[in-house]
């Protein structure tokens, strides 16, 4: 059944794929050398991944529970350690989420936005 989504989530949705995408695209033909030493391209997938999570903090429990194959509380807690323990946050660990770990999120909130738009 489709549901309704209301401003507040279908804005977070929105924010997740912007930057998950924009994630991605910093990327895209890059290898993992170049990645681990260019700042810039770490820093703004990093910077991404930290709105991700702020933004999936947002989400109702009911939204993030149509999707429990995704690590919602990992997402939502990932932020912290990219504020707080910024000097922890290693370039192998933003590298791994980006390449292993979006495309899953991208296509949860692909659902949510396109089952938000039939309700309409």
């Amino acid at each position: 059944m489709p549901s309704t989504l209301s401003d507040r989530t279908r804005q977070a949705l929105l924010d997740i794929l912007d930057n998950a995408e924009l994630a991605c695209s910093f990327v895209v033909g890059v290898t993992w050398q170049e990645f681990a030493s260019d700042r810039r391209t770490f820093y703004a997938a990093t910077r991404c991944l930290e709105i991700i999570s702020e933004a999936s903090r947002r989400l109702d429990d009911t939204t993030r529970g149509r999707h429990p194959h995704l690590p919602w509380r990992a997402i939502m807690g990932s932020g912290n350690v990219y504020r707080h323990d910024y000097d922890d946050v290693a370039e192998q660990l933003v590298w791994q989420t980006v390449q292993n770990s979006l495309r899953l999120l991208i296509d949860a909130v692909n659902i949510e936005l396109n089952s938000g738009d039939d309700a309409k």
